[in-house]
């Protein structure tokens, strides 16, 4: 194939694309094009629903009119067009309702759809028996905008397009018609009163008219590609932000989504939050009784299992680790009772865990640490791979404290500064003062009792 012939296929090609809904619907995932799918569905039912009350408006109107033309008339042309009207009109909303119309039928309904408008008004001089040009002033006409807005309903530009051109074509080949049945020259006129007071016909009205089709067809066509190119860029945003939810918390994910510039740029958060360090017990010997596929399986169960406490609570899991979890309260997401829910999502963990049985019967257990003080939140890497994540030295307090749990025979150990906070809601044990490995003087600590409320 050549150069040229290429480019013209890959101009056809894009051109196909853009008028069946734009060059990047293509792009979109199959989920979402068989929604809009069943929206265009609907719209063309609604569309065929709307040429019927159409037609009954057409028929109510030739019933109430008067009639002037010939009495004996063997040949009325009106009801013949809207009889044939309404024959297409039915078949299109039956096929409407039975299955998605294809691209084809869609197209030849366009031009069905306006060659019946356009024969009813042409039909107008037989029908009164008068010269060709009297169908011209017809107020029908205005019905050739309205087919054109219809179209719209598709939210597809390209069927737009093709309406507005078969009308504009098909007025101007009226216009030609009553011109040439009624000896060219001599019927056109310039005096606009003559053309109102008889058959004459204004060609400068009459362009005016094609002129008018074209541009309510070309602002229709461009608005309607301008908001579906938002709609499209729309639903990738929110199928985005959606699809990261599942990688990062949905706090998160909002804020990708409504950032301005490189992600490693935006501002961090500094104030203070609520650490929840949390690790699975014995987790390498349970490891080694299991196949990777269990192992796998198992791991997310617990993952499961240990989210929805801290989730319903306000929580944030920034990372997951092995078998560990550090999740946040107060940051990126606020709550102003952030150690009590911190505590309260910790105490039901252990309570889950100790009702639930994962698969082959294996009990598992987890060790959690607590420490509420002054964090920072942000995220961090390199622009082309970053992760958010909380940093400070009370987060490693927290991961400090589920390891002092080992010594302590403890299942949750939390700072002084937590119990503080929430020592109204909850009742703790003193477990002593300890030196953190890493820090030179010694914090207290403190094991909260279960309650009752820890599932509140």
């Amino acid at each position: 194939m050549s150069g040229a012939a290429e480019s013209a296929a890959g101009a056809l090609s894009r051109l196909r694309a853009w008028f069946k809904g734009g060059v990047k619907y293509g792009a979109l995932p199959a989920r979402i094009r068989v929604a809009i799918a069943r929206q265009q569905d609907g719209s063309e039912r609604l569309i065929g629903w709307i040429q019927l009350a159409i037609l009954t408006s057409f028929a109510a109107l030739y019933i109430a009119a008067p009639k002037t033309a010939p009495s004996g008339a063997a040949f009325e042309p009106v009801p013949a067009f809207l009889g044939a009207y309404l024959a297409f009109t039915c078949l299109r909303l039956w096929m409407a309702y039975k299955t998605s119309l294809p691209f084809w039928f869609l197209v030849i309904s366009i031009l069905v759809d306006m060659a019946l408008l356009l024969g009813l008004i042409w039909s107008f001089h037989l029908q009164y028996a008068q010269p060709p040009s009297f169908y011209l002033k017809a107020p029908t006409l205005l019905y050739i905008f309205i087919f054109i807005a219809l179209r719209a309903l598709r939210f597809e530009p390209g069927y737009v397009l093709l309406a507005g051109l078969v009308g504009a074509a098909g007025w101007l080949a009226l216009v030609f018609i009553a011109v040439s049945a009624e000896g060219g020259e001599s019927a056109i006129t310039r005096n606009y009163v003559e053309y109102l007071t008889s058959n004459s016909v204004l060609l400068g009205g009459e362009v005016d008219k094609i002129i008018s089709i074209m541009v309510v067809t070309a602002v229709l066509s461009l608005a309607i590609a301008r908001a579906r190119h938002l709609l499209i860029q729309s639903i990738v945003e929110g199928s985005t932000a959606e699809n990261l939810s599942h990688f990062v918390p949905v706090g998160i994910a909002d804020r990708i989504a409504a950032a301005e510039g490189p992600l490693i740029n935006a501002q961090t958060e500094t104030r203070e939050a609520t650490i929840l360090f949390a690790d699975m017990v014995s987790f390498t010997s349970v490891s080694e009784r299991m196949s990777p596929g269990e192992l796998i399986a198992t791991v997310n169960e617990y993952f499961e299992l240990v989210d929805a406490p801290i989730a319903r609570r306000g929580g944030v899991i920034c990372y997951f680790q092995g078998d560990a979890i550090l999740a946040s309260f107060n940051l990126p997401s606020t709550d102003p009772d952030h150690a009590g829910s911190a505590v309260a999502a910790a105490l039901e963990i252990q309570q889950r865990l100790e009702k639930h049985e994962f698969a082959a019967g294996v009990k598992l257990k987890a060790r959690i640490g607590i420490n509420t003080g002054s964090v920072v939140g942000g995220f961090v890497g390199t622009p082309d791979r970053l992760s958010y994540t909380v940093y400070g030295d009370d987060v490693n307090i927290a991961a400090r404290l589920e390891q002092l749990n080992k010594t302590r025979g403890t299942a949750i150990l939390v700072a002084e500064r937590t119990m503080k906070l929430c020592e109204q809601r909850f009742q703790f044990e003193s477990k002593g003062s300890e030196v953190l490995r890493g820090r030179s003087g010694a914090i207290n600590v403190f094991s909260p009792e279960p309650a009752e409320n820890a599932d509140g």
